[in-house]
């Protein structure tokens, strides 16, 4: 069940958000609320561009969960390097954080998120 309605997935939008998220991922790093922003040819700031980029990282942070994987959303950070609320509620909405603390469940579905997509070392 879908707890974050439907509006971006099958999109162009999504998939290259979703892209974004993966390559941040693949090299253990974090890509940022305002690259989703321009991906989807939104302003840098304010309220309309927080909720449509909240919108979109909570569709593909449900379908990664759904399909067994981290909340990928958690790579993503604003421009003090943490994540906005929404990824917690998120996780709350659909169980993924029940009692742990913010900080520590953002680390664990991160470094998880980073095992799980991290780009294999060439032989």
């Amino acid at each position: 069940m879908n707890v974050v309605k439907d509006k971006y997935r099958g999109t162009q939008y999504y998939v290259r958000a979703l892209a974004e998220l993966v390559r941040a991922a693949e090299y253990c790093g974090v890509t940022t609320y305002q690259d989703i922003a321009v991906i989807m040819g939104l302003p840098l700031r304010g309220s309309h561009m927080g909720k449509e980029v909240g919108h979109i990282l909570g569709e593909i942070a449900e379908d990664e969960v759904q399909s067994g994987r981290p909340m990928l959303s958690a790579v993503v950070v604003g421009v003090n390097g943490k994540p906005g609320p929404g990824l917690f509620s998120l996780a709350r909405d659909i169980g993924r954080l029940t009692s742990e603390a913010e900080p520590e469940f953002w680390e664990a579905e991160r470094l998880a998120a980073y095992k799980v997509w991290r780009r294999p070392l060439s032989k």
